[in-house]
């Protein structure tokens, strides 16, 4: 499948299924709103689905790992190999994502987008490897735009074989790569017009100094490759990732199959702000999980235009936010269809 036949897949979701769950909502046996945003996601997912009978109970999360060249400007608290190191505990199932989605019965794959080390054979890892890790951005483009492309149609493939073949039903999306978090910040920079400094944040947790050559790192990179914010797939390429780019083609992937996709934090969010500013309509299908204590998300929540679901000071990233995220709009399928109208029930309606 190709970048333009993925894209090409996509349509917005249908309003009048929206405004069909409104009106049961409103018509339900409590009083009017009473259940606040979980009313507002309850009629999204009705606009998806085309439906008032929405099943999400197959989830499955994907988590994309990949390995960043500008890592060697020592932006990260964490060496480069821990990358592969923390797919080995993925797999294993030792790690936070492994824990928070078998607790919601959520599927995890780890998905090898661009680790910069060859995995084991033996390791159940799906492979999709674009490249090595990207270039250090500072010196030049993170990646070609055709490895770009490439990473963004690998993702989208992965979730819409999930789909179409396995039968799941709620997507979710999260990553794994050391120093992620400085061109997720690029990214976000490229599109907010805000200054570096207002939106760096510190990652894994570096201290003042690191935190100071990470800006200068930022500035550098975009100062060199100079992206167009008018081309998503040119920012990405130039100051992005690997699993950036899986991350923005599940969005993608899920908005063409119609099914409701919810993002992680900082990282996995830059990959659905890229794929929103590439299919505007995609957002139509997007959910962000939760508010990351990462100091850009709030500003790349709001670019997005969408409100975050939880908020719980977290900034791990794995797909963890997304983990505690899905079992909270599953039951928002559950409110629609399940709670009585006034009507069904018998019960007398006052209209408060």
């Amino acid at each position: 499948m190709t970048f333009t036949e993925i894209v090409q897949m996509i349509e917005p979701a249908d309003e009048s299924w929206k405004e069909k769950a409104w009106e049961r909502l409103r018509s339900q046996i409590r009083p009017r709103g009473s259940l606040g945003v979980l009313e507002e996601i309850a009629a999204k997912l009705a606009a998806i689905h085309r439906s008032i009978d929405v099943s999400l109970n197959k989830k499955l999360i994907f988590t994309m790992a990949g390995d960043h060249g500008v890592a060697e400007e020592g932006v990260s608290a964490y060496p480069q190999e821990v990358t592969a190191q923390m797919v080995f505990s993925f797999i294993q199932g030792w790690a936070s994502i492994n824990v928070l989605a078998k607790h919601s019965g959520i599927d995890v794959r780890v998905v090898d987008m661009g680790v910069a080390s060859d995995l084991p054979d033996e390791w159940n890892v799906v492979r999709k490897k674009i490249r090595k890790g990207t270039a250090n951005f500072t010196k030049g483009p993170a990646m070609s735009r055709m490895e770009a492309e490439e990473g963004i149609v690998a993702g989208a493939e992965l979730v819409l074989d999930a789909v179409q073949k396995e039968g799941y039903q709620l997507i979710g999306t999260g990553d794994m790569g050391i120093a992620n978090t400085t061109p997720s910040t690029a990214i976000l920079t490229v599109f907010s017009n805000k200054d570096v400094s207002e939106i760096t944040g510190r990652g894994t947790g570096i201290d003042d100094a690191t935190l100071s050559k990470k800006i200068e790192v930022i500035r550098r990179g975009i100062e060199v490759n100079k992206p167009n914010p008018s081309d998503p797939v040119d920012v990405l390429s130039k100051v992005g990732g690997c699993e950036i780019a899986g991350l923005a083609g599940a969005v993608l992937g899920a908005a063409a199959a119609k099914v409701p996709v919810v993002c992680d934090g900082f990282i996995a969010t830059a990959g659905a702000l890229i794929a929103v500013r590439l299919v505007p309509a995609a957002k139509d299908y997007l959910f962000i999980s939760h508010r990351s204590q990462e100091k850009g998300h709030a500003a790349m929540a709001e670019l997005i235009g969408l409100r975050p679901i939880l908020d719980l000071d977290m900034r791990l990233g794995e797909g963890t936010g997304a983990a505690l995220a899905m079992p909270i709009v599953e039951a928002c399928a559950k409110v629609l269809k399940d709670i009585k109208t006034f009507e069904e029930a018998g019960v007398t309606d006052t209209g408060h």
